[in-house]
């Protein structure tokens, strides 16, 4: 599942009284903007600038924020409502604000819980929504935005340009660990006065291809040659989501399923999908197995039946319902040696006069059709039907009684 993934420039500041401004793309199209195209979060298909509107279209969207438009705030997140949580969250961070919370966009860390510890990202709440509504105003749906640094529990140090800055830009340090991230020029006494304290720890370094030459002699070690695109997609690959709250995505379950399906195609879940594969090839073999199986059977009683319909009658030279040419030739013996079937008219009338009521009359009419007798028994009772009928089934016969006509058979009672 394709991924772009789209550096957001940083936010414009006052420059010697002016506003800066971008470069635009040519044709009036709006900001060019630094985007990576990979197809598993890992490999780089394409990279450059585009406006917005002609961006590479992907399966997903993740925007990637400056270093310095997002500020960091530790909180213990307050125990509330989801609905109420980010107003909770702006009550607790009241005084560590330096701008008026709603004038802020707030976001939580993954996982972070009420009642536990957590960091808040904070970010000029209009300009992320107007920039939110440019990019979908031409086509861009942002499923993600996430920051470039954030804190974590391994220090690491990145030399580069500004974030998106031409090159000959200052080079500027972003520091990022467990207390946080500092983004701050190296030229500055700062950075000087902080260099042996980030020194003195198991820090991981990278620096712009740009800049590492001049970052190695500043930090006076080797540093890990990192280009945007590189940092780009680890960004990308961090569990943050700045959108959350009233400017969370709409669609959050089409998006919840998208993600679950784009983390189920990730490398990650490789053995997984070939696990399901092969259940699935073993189910629909194993399902075949059991038809042949039963099919088998099937052909075998079969076949048992015809070699004993064969064996019992050999004048049968043709097979073509072994049950019913069986039952045939029985009642043609039974006939020839004199003896009555279960269908016969004189077994079932044996059958009823042992089973008749006491205080019944004979019958003067009676029907005979198949094996099946029938008659009115218009004056009986149902006590008297019910008698009946236990004693019929004493016999293994069968008594069903439909308006006043009951029926006498060795076949089911309807």
């Amino acid at each position: 599942m394709s991924t772009l993934v789209i550096q957001l420039p940083a936010r414009p500041r006052l420059q010697g009284g002016t506003e800066a401004v971008r470069a635009s793309a040519p044709g009036g199209m709006g900001p060019e903007l630094a985007y990576v195209l990979t197809p598993d979060g890992l490999a780089v298909a394409k990279h450059g600038r585009a406006a917005a509107a002609v961006l590479p279209k992907a399966d997903s969207v993740v925007l990637v924020l400056a270093d310095t438009d997002v500020s960091w705030h530790r909180i213990t997140v307050p125990k509330a409502p989801a609905a109420q949580q980010r107003a909770a969250i702006a009550g607790v961070l009241e005084e560590q604000l330096l701008d008026e919370p709603g004038a802020l966009h707030l976001a939580l860390a993954p996982g972070g819980t009420g009642g536990q510890s957590a960091w808040v990202a904070a970010i000029d709440k209009a300009w992320f929504a107007a920039e939110l509504r440019s990019l979908d105003k031409a086509g861009v749906q942002v499923e993600r935005a996430v920051p470039v640094s954030w804190p974590e529990a391994t220090p690491m140090g990145h030399f580069s340009t500004a974030f998106g800055a031409d090159a000959g830009a200052p080079m500027q340090l972003t520091w990022s660990d467990a207390n946080g991230v500092a983004a701050i020029g190296v030229q500055g006494a700062l950075a000087r006065q902080m260099l042996p304290i980030w020194g003195a720890q198991p820090a991981r370094w990278s620096a712009h291809p740009a800049v590492a030459a001049p970052a190695e002699r500043w930090l006076g070690r080797g540093v890990l040659v990192l280009s945007d695109e590189e940092r780009l997609l680890q960004a990308a690959r961090s569990l943050w989501n700045l959108r959350q709250f009233d400017l969370a995505p709409r669609h959050r379950g089409a998006l919840a399923l998208r993600d679950a399906w784009r983390q189920f195609r990730s490398s990650a879940w490789r053995p997984v999908r070939y696990g399901l594969l092969a259940l699935a090839a073993l189910q629909v073999l194993g399902l075949n197995l059991w038809a042949w199986h039963q099919q088998s059977q099937v052909e075998a009683k079969r076949s048992a039946i015809v070699q004993l319909l064969r064996t019992t009658h050999p004048q049968v030279r043709t097979v073509l319902d072994a049950p019913v040419q069986m039952q045939r030739e029985t009642d043609t013996l039974r006939s020839a040696a004199g003896k009555n079937s279960d269908t016969d008219l004189e077994t079932v009338l044996g059958a009823m006069a042992a089973a008749w009521p006491d205080g019944q009359p004979p019958l003067a009419t009676l029907k005979f059709d198949n094996g099946r007798l029938s008659f009115a028994a218009g004056g009986w009772a149902e006590a008297q039907i019910a008698q009946f009928r236990a004693q019929l089934a004493g016999g293994g016969w069968n008594l069903a009684a439909n308006n006043g006509v009951l029926s006498i058979s060795r076949g089911k009672s309807s």
